[in-house]
């Protein structure tokens, strides 16, 4: 337990990304908005929320550390969230009544972390801590 509060004391941005991913995966329904009359919103909507929850989590990395673990970042900031990704979508389909798995999503997803992750690489190797 004291490993965890550790980590959301270090990475406070990247804990409250994720709990908001979650919150926003699980909830029963969504108000309308001006927005749903633009075509595949939802997948953008995905595609943001995965790469900006990837791209803080590289940069509360390097805010953190001197020098990047390439290997713990790829897995942490890349690979652990699409994995997240897909216990959403399956969550979605198997566990809730008001919400459905989609395979689409999952790419929104994936498109999303794999673009954070790519943002977060090149900002880390273009701006190294000092």
């Amino acid at each position: 337990m004291k490993n965890v509060i550790t980590h959301i004391r270090k990475y406070p941005l990247s804990t409250l990304c994720i709990v908001i991913v979650w919150i926003l995966s699980l909830v029963p329904f969504f108000p309308e908005t001006p927005l749903d009359g633009i075509e595949f919103i939802d997948k953008w909507t995905h595609l943001v929320m995965y790469g900006g929850t990837c791209l803080v989590i590289w940069f509360e990395y390097r805010r953190q550390h001197r020098h990047a673990d390439y290997e713990k970042l790829l897995f942490w900031g890349w690979g652990a969230p699409i994995a997240m990704s897909g216990v959403l979508e399956l969550l979605q389909a198997y566990a809730t009544t008001t919400r459905n798995g989609d395979w689409m999503d999952f790419i929104a997803n994936f498109t999303g972390a794999t673009l954070g992750a790519l943002i977060g690489f090149i900002l880390i190797k273009c701006f190294p801590r000092r």
